[in-house]
């Protein structure tokens, strides 16, 4: 069967201030696929994606999605046509329930005029949010303030806030960062569950994680692509273990 691209990327840049933060990057992500993307620090991993998610602006090229060009599109219109995407850094409503803050995810992606149409769209929103935070372990804590969590739970509110969203991509941006060996565990089983239903992109810096979970692994250096490959070939990858592994012992 042929891969079908689901996201794609032409000549993607971003300077700041002179800066080339993303310097000229062609990406193509394929439907299905659990995708990593990795790099050091000041390679450009998160503007990127952010770049991809409509929360920056880029300085040239362009982002295609699902087969139409998205780059002048603003972030909440990308969510509409299925792309999710989770800050770096937790971005929960701490003084609201579990439930409450996967629901305001789930009624962000459905346009508010087509609520005020449907009597029944609050209840819809509320099932879409508990099936989203049942899916990644949560089911026991719906009611909880979500602020008392602990942080690892935290994390995955948050994932459960994009699956809320029904995206055909969900974009992980340093999910696994404060978690504990057995919240990463935890988290690992998560998205693979996550990806019999949408194509992931990681964005990650424990190597473990990401070769658990990768099927290729794209790594970003100085703002370019330096090597794409499985995690196999990344790993054999002379170029890649100078500028981001460490030489080969």
């Amino acid at each position: 069967m042929a891969e079908v691209k689901l996201l794609r990327t032409q000549g993607l840049a971003r300077h700041f201030d002179g800066i080339k933060a993303v310097d000229g990057v062609d990406f193509t992500l394929h439907q299905g696929e659990i995708r990593a993307i990795i790099g050091p620090n000041g390679a450009g991993k998160s503007t990127f994606v952010g770049l991809l998610s409509g929360r920056i602006k880029p300085s040239a090229g362009r982002v295609e999605f699902a087969g139409r060009d998205v780059t002048g599109l603003p972030a909440h219109k990308r969510v509409r046509m299925g792309l999710a995407y989770t800050f770096q850094i937790t971005n929960i409503y701490k003084e609201m329930t579990v439930l409450e803050n996967v629901a305001i995810a789930a009624q962000n992606r459905l346009r508010p005029n087509m609520l005020r149409r449907n009597p029944g769209g609050e209840a819809e929103i509320e099932r879409l949010a508990s099936e989203a935070a049942r899916s990644v372990g949560l089911g026991e804590m719906l009611g909880e303030t979500a602020g008392t969590l602990a942080y690892g739970h935290q994390r995955l509110v948050e994932v459960a806030m994009g699956l809320a969203q029904s995206p055909r991509l969900l974009i992980l941006d340093e999910p696994t960062q404060g978690l504990s060996d057995g919240e990463i565990a935890n988290f690992n089983a998560v998205v693979r569950k996550v990806s019999e239903t949408a194509t992931v992109l990681l964005i990650e810096h424990n190597m473990d994680v990401v070769m658990a979970l990768a099927d290729r692994i794209t790594v970003l250096d100085q703002g370019r692509v330096l090597a794409e490959g499985t995690p196999a070939e990344i790993t054999a990858s002379a170029a890649v273990q100078a500028a981001y592994l460490g030489e080969p012992a």
